[in-house]
């Protein structure tokens, strides 16, 4: 579903009230620590005191890494672009994401406000350890080390320039997304599961999206 918003310099509001929207926006520093250090956490927990075995506990953290990927896409897809017919639909809609699309490089609201994020990564991490054991805080260790590369990739995407190396690839796939076209190419750290699902657009929109660069 298309957002049809057009690209705009400077910083968007949401709400009002100045305590409402100081709440919608972060610094990408702290989430970047907080779930960097959350990962780490888990190994040394799994490992140091629940004594799961080191290559057990990395297989988990990998596995929850991988699964961040596609939970990312699935949200960015089907939540994110969520379709909206009424006034209070394109009102939640331009909340959670549409201004993103209308301010694409506002620094401040590049990454989920840390309360939601706290919030959502304890109910992860308890539903990983109820549905497979200990190993589930491995797993939800890696779930959130996938969650915090991921926002230091769309960061950067954002931010900084494209590199001329293997990791411009990123950059010139989330340009797809925002410059031509919001109805497809919703993997941002990886293109792997709009390939997957059929989500990549073809050519010619891929030869146009090479000429895009915002920076």
């Amino acid at each position: 579903m298309a957002l049809k918003t057009k690209p705009q310099a400077g910083a968007g509001r949401i709400f009002k009230n100045p305590v409402l929207e100081a709440l919608t926006k972060t610094h990408i520093s702290i989430p970047l620590a907080l779930f960097w250090s959350a990962g780490a956490i888990t190994i040394w927990y799994s490992i140091g005191k629940l004594g799961i075995a080191w290559g057990t506990a990395m297989t988990f953290f990998l596995g929850g890494m991988v699964l961040f990927t596609l939970v990312e896409y699935l949200m960015h897809r089907f939540l994110y672009h969520i379709p909206a017919d009424t006034p209070k639909g394109k009102r939640f809609q331009y909340v959670i994401h549409g201004i993103h699309h209308e301010h694409p490089r506002d620094k401040a609201r590049l990454a989920m406000p840390p309360l939601l994020s706290i919030v959502l990564a304890t109910l992860f991490i308890s539903l990983f350890r109820f549905t497979i054991g200990p190993n589930g805080y491995a797993f939800g260790g890696g779930f959130l080390f996938g969650y915090s590369t991921y926002l230091l990739a769309h960061y950067a995407v954002h931010i900084y320039k494209q590199p001329k190396n293997f990791l411009g690839i990123i950059w010139k796939h989330h340009n797809l997304h925002h410059y031509v076209g919001d109805d497809g190419a919703f993997g941002v750290s990886s293109p792997f599961w709009d390939y997957i699902f059929g989500t990549m657009p073809k050519d010619p929109r891929r030869r146009e999206a090479e000429k895009v660069n915002t920076l």
